[in-house]
């Protein structure tokens, strides 16, 4: 490809997955690469190349004749990857709190605060909890279990993100990692370890159960969207057009948020 047609496929990539991290592509929407260029008003050399990078990351599949489709979630691989969280962390923390003046004061910063100077956006919450802990990775100075973790960081994003919407779980965030943190400046590994590995499941649990329940709703928003389309063209019958219903489905949402 050409240069051009290079960053056409990266902002495609880009703005798909977004779709699908924020449910406009729902599991089991289908749709063609010249519906997605007609969309995006892009030839379908940028598109497929987004989508064929998608679909190594595990977010779509690709029949012949009938298109592609955007595959389930797969929640047992999401325990997997988070148990690799908790092994790649817990190893990290283990060898930070055997280092003198682990460097950690930019977590500290962020994280040891009181109550009135605290973030309570959850989208900005959700970024400065994954910083947090890859931060955690990197600082144990293992370059291949920060590679690893980087990794397993992009791939459970999509759940991760669902943590923070009540105020409570920012709260508990706050204090569990400013608790951590102090637990690690005093070389107190056991407490830590039980700590972190108990922080990583509680967040998984939640997580898993807001995004359940998210994908419910989207599902019931999609139909119902794709249902007034048909009733107001006077069709009776025919399939639902995903774009359109998911582009639908983003308007209802932005609308109900700013009542």
């Amino acid at each position: 490809m050409t240069r051009q047609a290079n960053q056409a496929a990266e902002e495609l990539y880009r703005q798909i997955k977004n779709e699908i991290f924020d449910f406009l592509l729902l599991p089991g929407d289908r749709f063609t690469e010249t519906e997605l260029a007609s969309r995006y008003g892009v030839s379908r050399t940028p598109v497929r190349a987004a989508l064929y990078r998608l679909k190594h990351e595990g977010y779509f599949d690709v029949q012949f004749r009938s298109g592609w489709s955007v595959k389930p979630f797969d929640f047992v691989r999401f325990d997997e990857l988070y148990d690799l969280r908790a092994i790649l962390e817990i190893t990290a923390v283990e060898r930070l709190c055997q280092i003198n003046d682990a460097p950690l004061s930019a977590l500290a910063d962020t994280w040891l605060r009181p109550p009135a100077l605290r973030e309570n956006d959850a989208k900005t919450v959700a970024q400065l909890d994954e910083d947090f802990h890859c931060m955690l990775v990197e600082a144990a100075g293992n370059r291949e279990m920060t590679r690893v973790n980087s990794e397993v960081t992009e791939k459970i994003r999509v759940l991760r993100r669902f943590g923070f919407l009540t105020q409570e779980r920012i709260d508990t965030t706050y204090e569990e990692h400013a608790k951590l943190l102090k637990l690690i400046q005093t070389h107190r590994w056991p407490e830590a370890s039980i700590l972190l590995r108990a922080h990583i499941v509680h967040n998984k649990m939640e997580a898993r159960k807001i995004t359940i329940h998210m994908l419910h709703e989207a599902r019931e928003s999609s139909l119902s969207a794709a249902d007034e389309s048909r009733d107001h063209a006077g069709a009776s019958t025919g399939p639902r057009t995903t774009i359109p219903a998911a582009r639908e489905v983003a308007g209802r949402r932005k609308r109900a948020a700013s009542v």
